[in-house]
């Protein structure tokens, strides 16, 4: 009897830590969640870690927990990685098909990427991810699966996602002094893709937004591949620090705030509706209304989506996204931000959490965990064949995620 398929997934972000252990079902693509480990996160700081001790302590109680739920020894983990260091560019590399007479290899494919990966990259950067978008076997274009195909030339065209070396070789010193082995880093928007976004929406052309505490990342899916990945320096913990400065309130009354009685919409709320908190030191307590509230939370969404416009226009591809933006991730979750999406973007929007989840998953149908599902996703992929690796120190370079659409199944 085959051993079953297990992958731990690690989310390491700003708020919390998620730990899943992962155990994959009969049915191909489905998994059950056998383990579950969260805890606040500590030593991280918008996406990087900023105090080796505490984020190392986070990450092991953390796992401690997906250790006990799933009676499972971890040793090795899918790590998320996310942080304003993160670049990414589109390349093409292109070679000699070896043996025209019998098609495209798994070799030929390889060689082609490890072609389009051959960029300028800077001594203090690493390459996270080679993702292929499409092949092109001598004059034909839009190629997804070139395998088998004959022909004399293969070109790749690829996303090529980096990282500083810095910030990538803390993370793993954090996972490695948390006794666990870090097998792959997968950046967060893509794991969050896995788990929320719909093939129809992948081929149309869709944006993928995960709003974190320190950061929000952004993928832009076309004809069902990444083009283009970036993560934005705004997250829940601004809209926390705009209540806390706007209304002089310390950052946990604000945060509380925030998550009970927060709306980015004023004018849905009735203009008299007070409550009061406790202000700093001997203060009197404060009378603040849900309007005000709502105002100062409007404005930040409203800079949050004009920044991702921005970001849709450097990219060029403003005008190929008719299925818009999905949004997910732990901000998600604050009332009347879709609504602010939509007008400031112009673009059809809807808010995403992970769905068809089986085992351990009472607390996990929600944005906030669309990362940490979607990791497990990306490693229990059904691959019949994987693409070697080019490693670097410190760096687990990552081409298989993306061949589960690419390679042919066994039957």
């Amino acid at each position: 009897m085959a051993e079953p398929k297990i992958v731990t997934a690690i989310d390491v972000g700003s708020s919390k830590v998620v730990s899943l252990v992962g155990e994959a079902m009969a049915e191909p693509g489905e998994f059950s969640v056998i383990g579950v480990g969260i805890v606040p996160a500590r030593g991280m700081k918008r996406g990087q870690v900023i105090n080796v001790a505490e984020a190392t302590a986070a990450i092991r109680e953390s796992l401690d927990g997906a250790e006990r739920s799933s009676t499972l020894k971890i040793n090795s983990a899918i790590v998320s990685i996310s942080g304003s260091h993160i670049g990414s560019q589109n390349s093409h590399g292109a070679v000699a098909i070896s043996r025209g007479d019998q098609g495209v290899s798994l070799s030929d494919v390889n060689h082609s990427l490890e072609s389009a990966q051959a960029i300028s990259v800077p001594n203090n950067r690493e390459i996270i991810h080679v993702i292929p978008r499409h092949f092109k076997v001598d004059e034909q274009d839009g190629v997804r699966n070139p395998i088998g195909m004959l022909g004399f030339r293969l070109e790749a065209q690829a996303h090529i996602v980096t990282g500083a070396t810095t910030s990538i070789q803390n993370l793993i010193k954090c996972v490695n002094a948390a006794q666990v082995e870090v097998s792959e880093l997968v950046l967060a928007a893509l794991g969050s893709a896995e788990a929320v976004l719909t093939p129809s929406e992948r081929e149309m052309g869709v944006v993928l937004v995960d709003i974190g505490n320190g950061t929000t990342d952004i993928a832009i899916f076309i004809d069902g591949a990444v083009w283009h990945t970036c993560v934005i320096e705004v997250g829940g913990s601004h809209f926390t620090s705009d209540l806390a400065l706007c209304l002089r309130l310390p950052l946990e009354t604000a945060e509380q705030i925030k998550l009970s009685s927060g709306h980015c919409n004023p004018e849905d709320l009735p203009l008299d509706n007070p409550f009061i908190v406790a202000g700093f030191g001997d203060e009197e307590r404060v009378t603040i209304r849900r309007r005000d509230i709502a105002e100062i939370l409007h404005a930040r969404a409203e800079e949050l989506f004009g920044l991702i416009v921005q970001e849709i226009k450097r990219s060029g591809y403003d005008g190929l996204l008719p299925a818009g933006l999905v949004i997910t991730g732990g901000g998600a979750l604050l009332p009347g931000l879709r609504d602010v999406a939509r007008e400031t973007t112009q673009l059809p929007v809807r808010t995403a959490q992970p769905t068809s989840l089986h085992g351990l998953v009472d607390n996990l149908h929600s944005p906030a965990y669309a990362t940490a599902i979607g990791l497990l996703k990306w490693g229990l992929h059904d691959i019949v064949a994987r693409p070697s690796k080019r490693r670097r120190p410190g760096l687990h370079l990552n081409l298989k995620g993306w061949w589960s659409n690419l390679l042919p199944r066994s039957g």
